[in-house]
């Protein structure tokens, strides 16, 4: 649990003038948070180096609010939210190197340890780019990465639900932990926090998802992140904006390659041109860390009731890497598409296999 003062801290950002350069200035100054409430404007303007109308706004507001930090305690309390300051020993290393970091930020889970890989695209993308996305996020959380992403429509929300199929992931908001945006992903934030990874925020409770709060929020997928990994963007999009602040914040850029028809890919196609690694697989990305592809799991016995067909499918599958149809077709040398689709569907039908949302295949655990 963030220690006590640190509710002092945030709650000063509801006095006028007060924002995050002014928030660390004072957080350096006084040994914590609490002192910060009892300062007059002239401590704050000789220690913090506020301007005095600021000082003076921040000491009102202050006065005028003495339950303010209490209020927001127990409320973080109430829905099982975290608070970190930039002075706490758990807040994360590599969000404290870039040029402005948040003073505080409110955390939903566990802040997961492992090396992150921010994946970021477009909110409108194209059944590719989902594709590409969840199976890339899925393949880098299966061998220990963790996948940060900002939770919006479109390759953000295929990120995040890849990597929890085999790993961890954490989503930044901007806007407050209790206004889920969109709002089709409160569950999936819920399953976010409850199963290993985080959702954060630095913005307050109760702060809607204004349009000027993304940028923000953009730099702290980049400080989380050891690089950033642009799936699908146009010129001019968020995703771009990220990979910029990667690029400032000494991060490395991965891009997948789009075709040059594609609006949806110029801004990919154009980050490898000025470049960004360009990745086809989850492998590109694990190769530049140094990371190991998790091995597949040993297979078990070819079930005896199988046909010859069935049993050259199931002997190429897994239990934990879905393979497409046409995988499928080039690995079992099964022969047209039609037919290796009715196989997939019998073998379906009775158990043995089972498809995700993008029709690709495993095998079902025990069978």
């Amino acid at each position: 649990m963030a220690r006590e003062a640190n509710y002092f801290l945030a709650a000063l950002q509801k006095a006028e003038g007060i924002g995050r350069r002014y928030l660390r200035r004072m957080l350096d100054a006084f040994d914590n948070a609490e002192e910060i409430w009892r300062a007059d404007a002239a401590e704050l303007h000789k220690k913090a180096g506020l301007p005095l109308s600021v000082a003076e706004s921040a000491v009102n507001f202050c006065r005028q609010n003495p339950d303010e930090p209490k209020r927001l305690a127990q409320f973080c309390l109430d829905h099982e939210f975290k608070l970190y300051a930039l002075n706490d020993p758990e807040y994360p290393p590599s969000l404290k190197e870039i040029f402005d970091p948040p003073a505080c930020f409110f955390c939903w889970g566990e802040l997961p340890t492992e090396i992150g890989v921010g994946i970021v695209g477009s909110r409108k993308a194209t059944a590719y780019g989902l594709g590409v996305a969840e199976k890339i996020s899925r393949e880098l959380a299966a061998a220990g990465m963790v996948v940060i992403s900002g939770a919006a429509r479109g390759i953000d929300t295929a990120a995040h639900k890849g990597a929890l199929k085999s790993g961890k992931t954490v989503a930044v908001l901007g806007c407050g932990l209790d206004m889920p945006y969109p709002p089709e992903n409160r569950q999936l934030l819920r399953q976010i926090a409850t199963e290993g990874g985080a959702v954060i925020s630095e913005f307050l409770p109760g702060t809607p998802p204004l349009a000027g709060n993304f940028p923000t929020r953009n730099r702290i997928i980049s400080g989380l992140s050891k690089g950033i990994l642009v799936v699908e963007a146009p010129i001019k999009s968020g995703a771009l904006i990220t990979a910029e602040l990667a690029i400032s914040n000494n991060r490395d850029v991965f891009a997948v390659p789009g075709s040059i028809y594609s609006v949806t890919s110029e801004g990919c196609n154009r980050l490898i041109q000025h470049g960004a690694k360009l990745v086809m697989s989850a492998g590109d990305v694990l190769e530049e860390y140094g990371i190991s592809k998790k091995k597949a799991p040993p297979r078990s016995q070819i079930p005896p009731n199988l046909s010859e067909d069935e049993a050259a499918v199931y002997r190429i599958l897994s239990v934990d890497q879905p393979m497409s149809i046409d995988d499928i077709i080039i690995k079992s040398g099964r022969g047209e598409v039609s037919h290796v689709a009715q196989i997939l569907f019998q073998m379906e039908m009775n158990g043995y296999i089972k498809s995700d949302d993008y029709r690709e295949y495993v095998r079902v655990e025990g069978k």
